[in-house]
């Protein structure tokens, strides 16, 4: 199954996230299909945390890619309200 999640990167206590598209069975780190965003918790006051691909993620489910609850929680709040 082809699933959309976190990659950590960063360093102790510096976390960095990849948003990426990757079979399931792999590790969490390890290889991947496709970098769509990442996600940075630790940004400063006024800088970006989340960035996702819209058009990448959008072909991605259209395919039958799975997303991580944490993925779908932070794609949710990035869309802008209606």
């Amino acid at each position: 199954m082809v699933v959309i999640r976190l990659a950590r990167g960063g360093s102790k206590n510096r976390p960095f996230y990849n948003i990426v598209v990757t079979d399931s069975r792999n590790r969490r780190d390890g290889r991947f299909v496709e970098r769509i965003g990442f996600y940075n918790p630790v940004a400063a006051e006024g800088s970006e945390r989340v960035r996702v691909a819209a058009d990448r993620l959008n072909y991605w489910t259209g395919v039958g890619a799975q997303l991580s609850d944490t993925v779908a929680r932070l794609v949710k709040g990035q869309q802008p309200a209606a």
